[in-house]
């Protein structure tokens, strides 16, 4: 199942977060994936990549939390990365999620859950 979605606003949701939505910004143009969290010193939600199966924090300010999600949005894998830093490619994974550090964790996003993308808003 392929996903494209187009640069904007979305929200985030999954079972694991009910009813909650954490607002979600849409990087899916090369240039919208390659500016990402640049320069930023917080991040009002989450910025999801795609297509995306790594990432780095060379000139982030903040340390981040990294989801890979794989075809049907299922979390593969969580690290917390500090700025500076250069992430191993993730084989399956098709997009990546990024937050600051911790929210993850506050979210209930780890291996296994599946999240669910909406786009617009």
């Amino acid at each position: 199942m392929t996903r494209k979605w187009a640069d904007g606003r979305g929200a985030l949701t999954s079972g694991i977060l009910g009813d909650f939505s954490v607002p979600l910004e849409i990087a899916s143009s090369y240039r919208a994936r390659t500016r990402g969290l640049l320069g930023r010193d917080s991040v009002d939600g989450a910025l999801l990549l795609s297509p995306a199966n790594s990432v780095h924090t060379f000139g982030m300010r903040i340390p981040i939390d990294v989801a890979y999600l794989d075809r049907r949005l299922r979390v593969i894998s969580v690290r917390t990365m500090q700025p500076g830093r250069l992430g191993l490619p993730r084989l399956r994974a098709r997009h990546v999620l990024e937050a600051e550090a911790g929210a993850m964790a506050a979210w209930g996003i780890q291996v296994g859950v599946a999240v669910e993308v909406r786009s617009g808003g």
